[in-house]
């Protein structure tokens, strides 16, 4: 349904937030949006917004559209932005190699790897854009700060096309489930979907097991041509049926198109051997750890899906450099590691401390938390894991949001408590990796777990600044 001139020229960007519109802008009334929505209609209006694409249902357009802007009315405001943003943006993602990354874990790492394997193997200028922010090589993409690993549709289509026009050959994106589910990645155009593994996290969002596991499955049901999936994960066999002679597989265990054996692993990294149609490559990742290995699979078998060649991907898998805030080493002065990684969830946080008790020389100490408006059933059981595989663990915040710190802290204690590891409590975070630091003697491990590389922490509504690997080498002296 329209109403005024359908001729409107959209001439300085498509916005959800009212306070991003300026004159020209086309403003998009997605309802319940915190910063937009059609209660900040009128506020748009008043910064110069020249059209308005509002839902249909409920929505009542301010007496002051009702001259000179072109305002139209659309079933589903979300889905009709992101068709609308990617046409604003002249469809950037038919021009260039698209994958996006999904699963519990693993989103960041593997997008990285891809990026990294495509510059390393092929000389291939790749953008990516996930939880670590959006990039061209090394090089940011200044943005609003975000809490979203999957940016909303303007936002992401506007990097799409900063990236095709900056040359860049291949998009490697974190597809999160609610990135998924509420269609910001439709009409990128998608060339590969790459499935990692769903376990139990963001009930929060979607109430169910199912319901989330449907949100990733989104991904495979029309969004990409082809599909690279875990065969060793129960949910990730079932996207080969779903996409009939377009899905590739990848595992450890499982019987799958790329496959890993032959696994020694230390401190430093992992070497495996790699197998693909009846051949056999010597590989290695530097990065310990089952979990780095399935990673590398997923990321080989998508750069080989668009085109690359096998066994110069498999030669630069251990020229790759570090993931920031995955499996992140630190040697502090008293002869202490330090590892940050985003390990938030439980089957995270175990595969990480599983990891590093099979290398650790000395204790482990464990600094985590659980994040604030997030699913609670996984509290109680992140304390028992932690305390299950740690000598010590330090309870503090990650990103408690609008929740009270201490309160999550008193949720995670029952299971912490139950194994019978000793343990402290800090609120404040800087406090909390301070004391384990201060705990930690030569050869012990700290584990800093939880946020990564995330370089702001929520708290009451606001993004506070704090990146936990600064932190340790501010705090070491370094």
């Amino acid at each position: 349904m329209l109403q005024g001139d359908p001729e409107t020229e959209i001439t300085t960007g498509v916005h959800f937030e009212a306070g991003r519109v300026s004159p020209g802008s086309l403003f998009i009334a997605v309802p319940e949006h915190l910063e937009g929505g059609p209660q900040l209609a009128e506020t748009a209006l008043a910064r110069g917004a020249a059209a308005l694409l509002v839902q249909c249902a409920g929505t009542a357009v301010p007496a002051s559209a009702a001259e000179g802007v072109c305002v139209v009315r659309v079933p589903d405001a979300r889905t009709a932005a992101t068709l609308v943003t990617s046409r604003y943006h002249g469809e950037p993602g038919r021009e260039m190699d698209m994958v996006a990354v999904t699963g519990t874990n693993g989103k960041t790492s593997v997008s990285c790897m891809i990026e990294s394997l495509l510059r390393i193997a092929s000389g291939t200028r790749a953008g990516v854009i996930g939880t670590s922010g959006s990039r061209i090589g090394d090089e940011l993409i200044p943005m609003p700060p975000s809490a979203l690993s999957t940016p909303e549709s303007p936002d992401f289509q506007y990097l799409l096309a900063r990236m095709r026009d900056r040359g860049v050959g291949s998009v490697v994106l974190e597809a999160t489930s609610m990135g998924l589910f509420t269609h910001r990645v439709d009409h990128a155009f998608l060339d590969v979907g790459v499935f990692t593994n769903l376990t139990q996290d963001h009930l929060d969002d979607h109430g169910t097991m199912e319901d989330y596991r449907d949100a990733k499955l989104r991904l495979f049901q029309g969004l990409c041509r082809r599909a690279v999936v875990n065969a060793d994960d129960p949910v990730g066999a079932m996207v080969p049926a779903m996409m009939p002679g377009s899905a590739t597989t990848y595992a450890l265990d499982a019987d799958a198109d790329y496959r890993a054996s032959d696994l020694d692993m230390d401190a430093f990294g992992t070497r495996f051997t790699l197998h693909h149609a009846g051949r056999k490559y010597p590989a290695a990742v530097p990065v310990p750890g089952r979990f780095s290995v399935a990673n590398a699979l997923a990321a080989v078998a998508a750069c080989h899906g668009l085109g690359h060649d096998l066994e110069e991907l498999v030669r630069a898998l251990d020229r790759m450099p570090p993931v920031p805030g995955r499996f992140e080493r630190f040697e502090t002065p008293r002869g202490t590691s330090v590892i940050v990684d985003y390990a938030h969830s439980p089957d995270s946080l175990r595969k990480v401390l599983a990891t590093l008790r099979g290398f650790a020389p000395a204790r482990v100490i464990t600094v985590f938390g659980c994040g604030g408006d997030r699913d609670v059933t996984k509290r109680a059981e992140m304390g028992e894991i932690a305390g299950s595989y740690s000598d010590l663990c330090v309870l503090t915040s990650d990103n408690p949001r609008h929740e009270d710190p201490e309160a999550i802290l008193d949720q995670i204690v029952p299971g912490l408590a139950s194994t019978g590891t000793p343990y402290e409590r800090f609120a404040d975070r800087r406090e909390g990796i301070a004391y384990a630091l201060s705990a930690a003697g030569r050869g012990d491990t700290v584990l800093i777990a939880g946020r990564g590389s995330e370089t702001h922490q929520a708290v009451r509504g606001k993004l506070l600044p704090f990146d936990d690997m600064a932190t340790v080498r501010k705090l070491a002296g370094a």
